[in-house]
């Protein structure tokens, strides 16, 4: 009996060498496992990254000879928030830039911007704020800081009385930003391309060359051949995930406070779960045209609903409901529980009891559909 079971696990893990081997030294396996998804990551890592400050792209029209309009147009110029287009040769030009998106608004400032009314005893003047409807939201949130601005300068001149304050409170805790939750979705979007988008190129591909035809003539079980993939899976997977981990730390930042333990146990059964699919597809199918759209059925939902490529909590709440029973959506939410927010596998069970019942049901589907040619 004992000899028998040493028997069967050499026999998975000369398959597993076997398989490893093979990924290794397939520059296109590897591409798609390893860099495909690092490009996706620098693009969303940098468009989600964040932390720059917000800037305005504007032009100045200063119709005004008052010192008070020559001294807003120079601040105007060392601003980091206003970025000036000293191009702008004249009201037309102004307009053109912006229908054609060049500019975000025009500053125009009066002729008697800036001047002394008599009796007054202090400058003042309405700067007019021109912009396009494509432009409206950049131009109502830069009304809304020169408003601040002027506010700030009408205290030093004039002051007033503020009955009613606001006051703003940090909590002394981090909140997630945009690259927390893209990473994290990057991540499920890693496991769908090595889980499923693999052995339904590598299955059809080893039928049609009876090379499992060949294999079911030998004493290899299925169990066998299936837990030799997911073993070899789960290392290439590791390998994939460690190298986005380490750019996501090195180039955009990322603050892992989880367990790292917790993580890699985590990641490992997702990407198990994950494979089934795969092993179903791919095992069931006879050629690569039969597997194709089934698989981009399966895949598509998953990857614009389980939190891929955007947060779940934008989509409606009937949309989110039932978006997260998908099979991705408790990896993706149960990798950004551990990575962001530093939570336990006690504090995620609703996650890992979703993917355990998930993993369940793929492989009773993958044994029974499973088909050596």
């Amino acid at each position: 009996m004992k000899s028998n079971f040493k028997k069967s696990w050499f026999t998975v893990l000369t398959f597993v060498r076997i398989n490893t081997k093979r990924f290794f030294r397939d520059r296109t396996a590897i591409f798609f496992t390893i860099l495909f998804p690092l490009i996706f990551l620098f693009v969303f890592g940098s468009l989600n990254s964040g932390g720059g400050e917000v800037s305005f792209n504007v032009a100045i029209i200063n119709n005004s000879q008052s010192n008070f309009a020559r001294e807003f147009v120079n601040t105007a110029n060392e601003s980091d928030v206003l970025v000036v287009n000293e191009e702008v040769t004249g009201l037309d030009d102004a307009k053109q830039k912006m229908n054609r998106s060049e500019l975000d608004a025009t500053l125009i400032l009066p002729e008697a911007f800036g001047e002394t009314v008599d009796g007054q005893g202090y400058p003042s003047g309405e700067l007019k704020v021109l912009y396009t409807q494509n432009n409206q939201q950049s131009a109502i949130a830069l009304t809304s800081i020169l408003e601040g601005q002027f506010r700030q300068i009408n205290d030093t001149i004039v002051p007033s009385v503020t009955p009613f304050t606001v006051k703003g409170e940090q909590l002394n805790e981090k909140s997630l930003s945009a690259f927390d939750y893209t990473f994290a979705g990057l991540l499920g979007f890693a496991i769908i391309g090595m889980g499923i988008f693999g052995p339904i190129n590598v299955f059809p591909e080893l039928k049609k060359m009876g090379i499992l035809r060949r294999l079911s003539t030998t004493p290899l079980k299925v169990w066998q051949y299936f837990v030799s993939t997911m073993i070899g899976q789960a290392i290439i997977g590791l390998v994939a995930i460690a190298v986005m981990f380490a750019v996501a730390i090195s180039v955009f930042h990322l603050e892992v406070v989880g367990n790292w333990a917790e993580l890699t146990i985590f990641v490992i059964f997702s990407i198990i779960m994950i494979l089934g699919i795969g092993l179903a597809l791919g095992g069931w199918a006879k050629n690569e045209r039969q597997v194709a759209p089934l698989a981009n059925i399966i895949v598509f939902p998953m990857m614009f609903l389980s939190g891929t490529f955007f947060p779940r909590f934008l989509m409606p709440e009937w949309l989110q409901n039932i978006s997260a029973f998908l099979p991705l959506t408790p990896v993706i939410d149960g990798i950004r529980l551990i990575t962001t927010e530093g939570l336990h596998f006690i504090d995620i069970l609703p996650q890992i009891g979703l993917i355990a019942v998930w993993t369940v049901v793929i492989y009773i589907v993958a044994f029974k559909v499973f088909r050596w040619e």
